[in-house]
Formats: C-alpha cells, structure tokens, sequence
C-alpha cells in the first residue's frame, strides 16, 4: 500500500506508516523474529527511506521492534520475562490509580461503556475482547486526570496490546469472567474502597499474566 501526502491529509508520512506497521504487527502478520527494514518498509509504502527508518525507530521505542548492534530492527519475542514485566508495570500504575479514584469515589463512564461491549459479547474467549478490554484499563488512568500519568501508561501500550492479543489468541481468557472481574473493581471504586480495587486488579491481571506464561512456557 503507497502511503504519499495527497492521501494523508494533515497526518505524516511517518506516523501514517508507523500506525500501520503497528497494525500488521499486533495482527500477527509478521511472525516473531521478521526482519523489518529499511528497504522494505520504503518499497512497501512507497516512501522515502528516512521515513522508513523514522517509523522503524517509533516502533523499537514502543517495545514492537528490537535492533541489536550491528543488525535489523526485528519482530520482537514475547517470552515469560516480558509477559510477567510488562503485567507488573501495568500493575503498579492502574493499583494507584484505582486507589486515588476510590478515595473520590469516581464514576468512570467511559471504563463502564468499555465493559459494557465485553459484556454483550458471547460467552467464551474472543479476541474481540482486546480492544474495549484495553479502553477500560485506560480509562482508569485517564480517569485520575493527570495527562504525565495518562502519557507515561501509554508508552507500555503497544507491549500491553501485544500480550492481550496472545492471551486471547491462545483462547485463555472468557469474555464474561474479564466484565465481571472490572465490574468488581468498578464496584470498589464507587464504594470508596481502594484496597480492595487493587487487590481485585492484582487477581485479574495475575490471571492473565500467569495463563499467558504457562502457555509460552509450555
């Protein structure tokens, strides 16, 4: 697909370029180890080759690509050391979040419509679930209505995304257990109670994060 200018509007060459190298990633379309470079992300898109490399670099910084020295950016490996890292860093900022919502007792709206779409789905797992899954973890931190927090959650996203898409890709997760597990932690939140809003998060990213590295482990 030709990515030029005329088609693109306002948005750049390089974010147009890097959003759908993200895309085909997190799709699955490039196997674990696949050389992404230069060359072929310019003759792909028919763009320059510092545009090429400019995307390339957004996506090394995201956590989707990995260059050692010497050698071509590649598809990163998702193994239990990145699973268990990426859940804990996950858990260590939506734990404070929770509690700084729960002692204002928050009404988070757009977390509720997030659930809601899970809830609506089929019983079962469903990779279905990853998007509005994913937007009710940020509308948590969204919810504490600090954009340096909302920034620093959204750099580990492209990472988070990655390992929900194999915890559903693997058929781990049901997609009624996961609405009931946030309405439990948006009941606690509502109550006042943060203790217990974090430590039901801990339950349900622990279940996630544990099934993903018993699968890959095994």
């Amino acid at each position: 697909m030709t990515i030029t200018e005329a088609s693109l509007g306002v948005i750049g060459i390089v974010d147009a370029v890097t959003r759908r190298l993200r895309e085909q990633i997190l799709a699955g379309e490039f196997p674990v180890g696949t050389a992404v470079t230069e060359a072929k992300v310019s003759a792909a898109f028919g763009v320059a080759r510092p545009s090429a490399k400019a995307a390339i670099e957004q996506l090394v910084s995201s956590g989707l690509l990995v260059r050692t020295a010497h050698r071509s950016a590649r598809v990163v490996a998702i193994d239990a050391e990145m699973v268990r890292d990426v859940y804990r860093t996950r858990s260590r900022l939506e734990s404070a979040a929770l509690r700084e919502l729960a002692a204002g007792r928050a009404v988070l709206p757009d977390a509720e419509a997030a659930n809601a779409e899970i809830l609506a789905m089929p019983p079962g797992p469903d990779a279905a679930t990853v998007d509005p899954d994913l937007r009710f973890h940020t509308a948590l931190i969204d919810g504490i209505g600090s954009d340096r927090t909302s920034r620093m959650y959204r750099t580990v996203l492209d990472e988070v995304r990655l390992c929900m898409a194999q915890v559903q890709g693997r058929q781990l997760l049901d997609a009624q257990v996961i609405s009931a597990q946030h309405a439990e932690i948006l009941a606690a939140v509502g109550a006042g109670d943060g203790e217990r809003a974090a430590d039901l998060l801990a339950v349900h990213l622990g279940s996630a994060e544990e099934r993903l590295v018993d699968a890959l482990e095994r």
